[in-house]
Order: structure tokens, then sequence, then C-alpha cells
């Protein structure tokens, strides 16, 4: 089995309850809280283990909520390095109003992070020999925007494969600058990257010009309720989405890369990998709050969807 390493530079205490009918001005009652240790490395780490595989995970942490993160962290199995900063662990909410069903999702920015507290996080990279690693999610106010890039450009040196799953300039940053084995963006962020509008009939061909360009081997395209898009330099591969109860929308893509990069590293091929993740996708909307899926309920919808 492949050796894989999730990393979360802004990671999350992941809060999530209930309400009857969310409200402006007056107080919203609240029910059924739940909370789990959360942000897009730490969500891949924690789907991974569910799945059965072994991955390290290497994060930030400081402040209370640093603490609190690292106890619920604990119990997980997970093998972690936190890497200490001065501002704390960020705090994200998450309401389910029962009444429309509809969710509502409060995600703050997180810490300011120096450049000097993300230093110790670029010497494990030198020093790990993971075959798999995963950048995912925002990164921390304070670090440059092309921190992911160099991750990449470390894999690439170490012959890992680097899997990125993050927005914005930070997903500018890393295709522009270095070439990863697998990013996976949304519809709206390969738009932003390639500076064009993007509709479902020409986000295959989208991607497969930045594949050929150099930027990754494989572009996962996240499409919602319209199911995915893998593309290769000469393969363009849609899948539809599987129909599931939903639930809740947390994770959903955390549990998709989480799932490809578990396959990927059981030994499947890429088209393979690309299924289990749609079918782990599938199994975190089945649950609620920041639960994300179940291993059972991705191997029961893998199988079903396979064909």
């Amino acid at each position: 089995m492949s050796k894989i390493l999730s990393i979360a530079l802004n990671p999350a205490i992941d809060i999530s309850s209930d309400a009857d009918k969310v409200r402006h001005t007056h107080k919203t009652r609240t029910h059924n809280q739940r909370q789990h240790a959360g942000g897009g490395g730490i969500n891949v780490a924690r789907v991974i283990v569910e799945l059965g595989g072994n991955c390290e995970l290497l994060y930030l942490s400081g402040g209370a909520t640093g603490t609190l993160l690292e106890a619920m962290l604990k119990p997980l199995g997970i093998r972690q390095h936190a890497f200490p900063i001065h501002d704390p662990v960020r705090v994200a909410y998450n309401v389910r109003e029962l009444a429309t069903n509809l969710e509502y999702r409060f995600v703050p920015e997180g810490p300011q992070v120096t450049e000097a507290e993300l230093a110790p996080v670029f010497d494990l990279l030198e020093d790990t020999d993971a075959d798999y690693i995963v950048a995912s999610g925002s990164l921390p106010r304070g670090i440059s925007d092309g921190s992911y890039a160099r991750m990449a450009e470390i894999a690439a040196a170490k012959k890992a494969r680097l899997i990125l799953d993050t927005s914005g300039e930070a997903l500018h940053e890393t295709l522009s600058k270095s070439k990863v084995f697998l990013v996976k963006p949304s519809l709206g962020e390969l738009a932003s990257f390639v500076g064009q509008e993007i509709d479902h009939d020409n986000a295959g061909s989208a991607a497969q010009a930045v594949v050929r360009s150099g930027a990754a081997d494989y572009i996962a395209v996240t499409l919602g309720g319209d199911g995915a898009i893998l593309v290769g330099a000469e393969t363009i591969q849609r899948v539809p989405a599987i129909e599931v109860p939903v639930q809740s929308a947390v994770g959903a893509g955390d549990s998709f890369v989480a799932a490809m990069t578990w396959s990927l590293a059981e030994g499947h091929e890429i088209g393979e990998a690309f299924r289990f993740g749609l079918a782990a996708g599938a199994a975190a909307v089945m649950t609620s709050g920041t639960e994300l899926c179940r291993r059972a309920d991705v191997l029961a919808l893998y199988e079903a969807n396979k064909g």
C-alpha cells in the first residue's frame, strides 16, 4: 500500500446544528449539535482512515482551539504532525434550517500565519517518504499564495504525487508555476483559472487544455448535481451524479478527494479511483452536518454504480 500524507494549513473545528427556522435579529435556537475536527486536509485524513487506509496528517495548530482540535483528533488513529502557530485555530459553524432543509454555513478566514511558522512544514515535506501528498483547503492569511506550488516542486523532486484541492489565487499560482498529479476544481474554480466562461458542455475541453499545458496530469472537475468529469491528456470521462437522499453538502468535495487518493494508494487505476471519489462524495451528502461519509455507504454506492 502506498503512503499518504494529508496537509491542513488552515484547519477548523466544525460545529453543526439544526434549527426549526433561521431568522435575523431574533435568537435562533439550535439543537442536535455535533462537532468534528475539520478543514480540507483533516477531512481528507478522516475519510481515508474511515475507508480503511493509513494516512499521516500535517496541520497547523494554535491557541485554545488548537488544543481542542488536537484532542479531537487523538481518538481517530491518525499519525499526526502538529506545528504550532501563535493565532488560534478557526471555528466554523453550519446550521440546517428544518423548515426549508437549507444549510447556512459560516466559515471564518482563520489565523494569521507567518512564513517562519510555516517553515517546519516544508522541512517535513523534504523528509517524508509519502507516495501521495494531498494539499487540501484554503491557505491561511499571511503566507504566500505560492505555498502549494512550492509543495508541488518538493513532491516532484521526490517523485511523489501531489493532489491539490484549493481555490482562488492559491490554485492559480500552483497551476501556473508547477505541475501536480491531480487537481479537483469545481466548474467555477476552473473557469476562474482559465479566465473564461465555462459550462458543462465545454468543461472537459477546457480542462484538457490545462492538462496539455503541463499544469497537471489529471483534472477532476466536479459539477455538483450533474456529476463530474475526469480529464487526462488524451481522455475525457464524464460520469453522472449518484442519486441519494441529501442531508448536508458539507465535506462532499473532501470525501471525493480522499476516496480518490485512497483508491490510488490501493493500486487502482485512475478511472476506478474517480468512481470511488464519486461514490464517497455522494455518501457524504447522505450524512448530516460535518459527519462526512461512511465506509459501508461508499462501498455500496460504488458497487451499485461501477458499471
